[in-house]
């Protein structure tokens, strides 16, 4: 009984050794997965959906590959042929093994294989020569893939490394380059043809042995029968068709910002924010619209879905293999001519210098030694600060940053996120206003896509699923809900007045720019929910004459909201604090003039007289609503310092001016927040936001 006891123990510990035996050499030598995880580079849309792949590093088209990408019934057929027991086995099939051995034996060739889909990933893994000790070591190699990965994740690495002829490997990339779809939508010809080719990729390449690549994919559909897999009737149709004589170009969908993110994520798998439809309808258009010009104009667009600030399609050009093609056009840095006015607007509207119905003078002005002048030369004189805006005229533009200051003006926009490019080294100058600086297509809709979110900026996103960016504010709702009251106006170009103008199904509010020579036309504008920027010009930057922006860039940005789906937000409310007016007479006195400096009435001396400030309602107060009852139901609002009139507002709603001394009596409506303002003759303000409520 010793004996036996003493066998045991030494037979459990010979085993015990022999695992751990297995188990450190299993470690010390794992399967090499280098060919596995070199893979080409893929960047999708937001749906999945390849935009654009790359060559791996070795120069194959290896597009990774799992199993939910590809039909059910090419999976069926795959297992059929290749291992119709992949679902039950370890990794090798013993009694396919025995009965190719004997297949052998008998005929002296080779008559049918008897390597599992898990050998042959461990060959496509580590490729060597046939051999009998070679076929030992992928048995082993079968078992190390067994014990690491799921059966799912094997039939991947196959589906991602199976020889598909030339430097096509997987069936993802034989699919797209034979058949220009994705393996999924694959019939049952094409996937018999892709399931015969790895057995002889160079063989039955269809691209140039068509007629091997037929014998081999009708020997599939011939064995799918005998199984039971297809039928006769399919499997007789399926024969009657063609094979691919040539492969097709990869996807080429975003060319400009695959590439950019290609370069800077240095990942294989990059899915983005584009909407897949949209940026195919946005890439038509640009090319359609690039037919109508005579010279090598192109055309670049950028959409932005408001809310999340999301790039849902970009357009960086139309050629992307022509010359000067690879240039990010919507990257670029470029003059923006008029684009940027709406911003020197806001932050005007924003510090109470301006209101949209101030009066202005549009008349030849010097500032210094510039003497800008109004694109077609023509000054119209006294005009309000909607139409100056709207008709984009020049002098008043000029005469507001005069006032905001340049680089007041530039830093809003930089501290926005916007990129800005300078001529020279010096202090910013005002032809910023006018162009005197450089920004790129997709910076400039992130700033308008702030307009159209009440005045915050962020940072556009083209990640998926990437946090958002952080707030910056441009200016208040206030100002931005002006700007769009007053771009949303803007004329429409020739030939939209009538027919297509009067058919828009949505409100936009754009602004075009045309920069100095005609070089570069911009057009730019948001709806409730998206934003979209359009330019046209010359890689090289080469003068186009008469291709301005509104004539040539406006009608492509309205073509553009035109493919875009219906906006599902309303319009915003109009914000507490907006002034709004029928006239200017209606305004406090220091908004209904805006004059150039230099032009201003020389002040009397006079003690200086500080800014108004809001004594009575306080800043955040609750203040109980008079009795109803009472004979006097009203609020008596009071201010200290400020230069008469005082003009006091509620809500956005004008009071009326007072003397410094004269009562300003406010009746309640109700409980409810309040904003309450007062400005002074110089134009400078004080605001209290308060809660009025019932005492009971």
């Amino acid at each position: 009984m010793n004996v036996v006891r003493h066998r045991l123990i030494v037979g459990a510990f010979g085993a015990f050794g022999c695992l751990c035996a297995l188990a450190t050499a299993d470690r010390a030598n794992p399967p090499d997965m280098t060919r596995a995880v070199t893979l080409s580079p893929e960047v999708t849309a937001k749906d999945g959906s390849l935009l654009r792949a790359f060559l791996s590093k070795d120069g194959a088209w290896r597009i990774r590959t799992t199993p939910d990408q590809v039909g059910p019934r090419y999976l069926a057929m795959l297992k059929a042929y290749e291992d119709k027991r992949f679902d039950r086995h370890g990794g090798f099939d013993s009694a396919a093994l025995l009965r190719a051995a004997w297949q052998l034996a008998r005929a002296g060739h080779v008559v049918s294989g008897g390597s599992t889909l898990t050998m042959q990933v461990a060959r496509l893994l580590e490729p060597n020569p046939h051999s009998l000790p070679y076929k030992v070591f992928q048995i082993i190699r079968a078992l190390q893939l067994e014990a690491r990965y799921s059966k799912d994740e094997i039939l991947s690495l196959y589906l991602t490394l199976a020889p598909m002829g030339g430097n096509l490997e997987g069936v993802r990339a034989a699919s797209l380059s034979y058949f220009g779809k994705e393996p999924a939508a694959l019939d049952l010809a094409q996937s018999a043809l892709l399931v015969a080719l790895p057995q002889s990729p160079t063989r039955q390449r269809p691209d140039r042995h068509a007629r091997a690549a037929r014998t081999g994919r009708d020997k599939v559909l011939g064995r799918m029968v005998a199984v039971g897999v297809v039928s006769a009737g399919d499997a007789k149709i399926a024969m009657q068709d063609g094979v691919p004589f040539a492969r097709q170009p990869m996807p080429l969908n975003a060319p400009h910002l695959a590439q950019r993110l290609v370069l800077k994520h240095k990942a294989t798998h990059i899915a983005t924010t584009l909407d897949a439809g949209i940026q195919a309808a946005a890439e038509r258009l640009a090319l359609q619209e690039r037919a109508y010009f005579d010279d090598t104009a192109d055309v670049a667009l950028v959409v932005v879905e408001n809310k999340s600030r999301n790039i849902i399609a970009y357009v960086g050009g139309t050629d992307y293999w022509g010359r000067a093609g690879q240039v990010d056009l919507a990257a670029r840095a470029r003059s923006p001519g008029s684009a940027l006015k709406p911003f020197i607007y806001g932050l005007a509207f924003d510090n109470l210098l301006l209101h949209p119905a101030s009066r202005m003078e549009d008349v030849p002005t010097t500032f210094g030694d510039y003497a800008p002048r109004d694109f077609d030369g023509v000054f119209l004189g006294a005009v309000t600060a909607r139409s100056a805006l709207q008709m984009s005229l020049n002098i008043p533009a000029v005469m507001i940053l005069d006032r905001v200051g340049p680089l007041a003006f530039t830093l809003s926009l930089q501290n926005a996120g916007a990129h800005l490019a300078f001529p020279t080294r010096d202090a910013p100058s005002l032809p910023v206003a006018l162009g005197g600086l450089g920004i790129s297509l997709s910076d400039i809709a992130m700033l308008y896509a702030g307009i159209a979110e009440g005045g915050t900026a962020r940072g556009l996103r083209t990640i998926k699923d990437a946090p958002a960016a952080p707030p910056h504010r441009l200016f208040g709702p206030v100002a931005a809900y002006y700007l769009r009251d007053v771009l949303s106006g803007v004329g429409l170009p020739d030939g939209w007045a009538m027919g297509q103008g009067l058919l828009r199904k949505r409100s936009i509010a754009f602004k075009t720019g045309t920069s100095y020579g005609y070089r570069d036309a911009w057009a730019v504008g948001f709806s409730h929910d998206y934003t979209v920027a359009a330019w046209v010009g010359r890689a090289d930057g080469t003068p186009r004459p008469g291709h301005a922006g509104r004539e040539v860039g406006a009608p492509i940005l309205l073509k553009m909201f035109g493919q875009l789906p219906p906006d599902r937000r309303d319009a915003p409310p109009v914000p507490a604090g907006a002034l709004l007016v029928r006239a200017t007479s209606e305004l406090p006195p220091s908004l209904r003039l805006f004059r150039h400096e230099t032009d201003a009435p020389a002040a009397p001396q006079m003690a200086q007289v500080p800014p108004p400030a809001i004594a009575f309602p306080p800043n955040g107060a609750v203040v109980p609503l008079p009795d109803a009852k009472s004979k006097d139901p009203s609020l008596q609002f009071k201010a200290d310092g400020g230069r008469a009139p005082l003009t006091w507002l509620v809500n956005g709603a004008p009071l009326g001016s007072f003397d410094r001394f004269a009562p300003a009596l406010y009746t309640p409506q109700g409980e409810g927040l309040a904003r309450i303002t007062v400005v002074d003759a110089d134009g400078r303000s004080d605001t209290s936001e308060i809660r009025f409520k019932k005492i009971r």
